[in-house]
This record gives structure tokens, C-alpha cells and sequence, in this order.
């Protein structure tokens, strides 16, 4: 019986891991407000290595339509400036000696409809994720010896049960950032 419990307790940490990175990767996506998640994957070469730029300045979103980034050592205001540009992120940034403003573009109708692909195949790759966790632990079920099949029933019940609603929350996601995108 403990098996199957164990069992459970992984698939359900699976799937709660595959929905949370597929929030994450939903943060990344721009949408027509301003959100200092949209840069958690830029990456700034300073100090001799690549770092996270959350480890080199404050970024903030002072206005709905505007970025900031304020770096800790001014020097490494340029190398910012040139992550941001290179992230392929479409951003523009600029900088006053102190501050890097990244202006976000207002987003037309057909780059709104790009990014809602990109979030349905971002959340296709979650739930991928998520029926692979409730696989792996239905196969491991079925393996579990000393077990009677009622026992083996009921947790295959509640796998499906977890899998259900880590679907339900990765399509609330979804449907929650593609309204986000569609915004005007």
C-alpha cells in the first residue's frame, strides 16, 4: 500500500512541476501590458560570466506600457541594454546613463494571434508533460505486487483524478493569458 502511495506522491509533484513551468513559460510571453517577468530570461554578460538580469539590477514596471532596469554598477549599463536586444524579445531598450527604459510596442492584431499559437503549443508541451507523469505512474501501479486489485483501482482513480485537475489548471492558465494577449 505504501508503494502506491509513493507512487501517487510523485506523479502528483510531476504534474504540479509541469504546471508550474508552464506558468512560468507563459510569464515570458509579452502581452500588451508591461510585467518585469517578461525578462527573467534575459541573460547579461558582466563580470565575466552570463547572469541573470535580476542579479545585476532592479527591474521594475513603473507604467503599464514601460520597463525599467536599474543596474548596481553603472558599469554594466551597456551590457544590459545589449541583452535586452538580443534577447529576441522585440524590445527596444534605451538607456540615460542610469537607467535602461525598455518601451514596450503596442502589439497589432497579427502578433497577437502569433502569440496565442505560441501559448497553445507552450500548454500543449504541459499537458504532454502532465499525461506522461500520469503514465509513468499508472505503469508503476500495474507493477506493484501484494496488492489487492481493489487498492490498485483506487489509485488509479486518483491519478487520473490529479491529472484531470492539473490539465484544468494548465487550461485556466491558458485561457487567463490568451485573453491577456487579446487585450486591446
Amino acid at each position: 500500500m505504501s508503494e502506491l502511495r509513493e507512487i501517487t506522491k510523485q506523479a502528483r509533484q510531476q504534474m504540479q512541476k509541469a504546471v508550474e513551468n508552464t506558468k512560468r513559460e507563459l510569464a515570458t510571453i509579452r502581452s500588451g501590458k508591461a510585467t518585469t517577468s517578461l525578462l527573467d530570461t534575459v541573460k547579461v554578460e558582466a563580470y565575466g560570466q552570463l547572469l541573470p538580469l535580476n542579479q545585476v539590477g532592479t527591474v521594475a514596471a513603473p507604467e503599464p506600457r514601460l520597463l525599467t532596469v536599474q543596474p548596481w554598477d553603472r558599469s554594466v549599463i551597456g551590457a544590459v541594454e545589449k541583452a535586452i536586444m538580443t534577447a529576441d524579445l522585440g524590445l527596444n531598450p534605451s538607456n540615460d546613463g542610469s537607467v535602461v527604459r525598455v518601451p514596450l510596442p503596442l502589439l497589432t492584431e497579427e502578433r497577437r494571434k502569433e502569440l496565442v499559437k505560441v501559448v497553445h503549443k507552450l500548454a500543449e508541451e504541459g499537458r504532454v508533460a502532465i499525461r506522461r507523469a500520469r503514465q509513468d505512474a499508472l505503469g508503476g501501479i500495474k507493477k506493484v505486487e501484494h496488492v489487492s486489485d481493489d487498492d490498485k483501482h483506487r489509485s488509479d482513480g486518483e491519478i487520473q483524478k490529479l491529472h484531470d485537475d492539473a490539465i484544468e489548471k494548465t487550461d485556466a492558465l491558458v485561457k487567463a493569458k490568451e485573453e491577456e494577449i487579446m487585450e486591446v
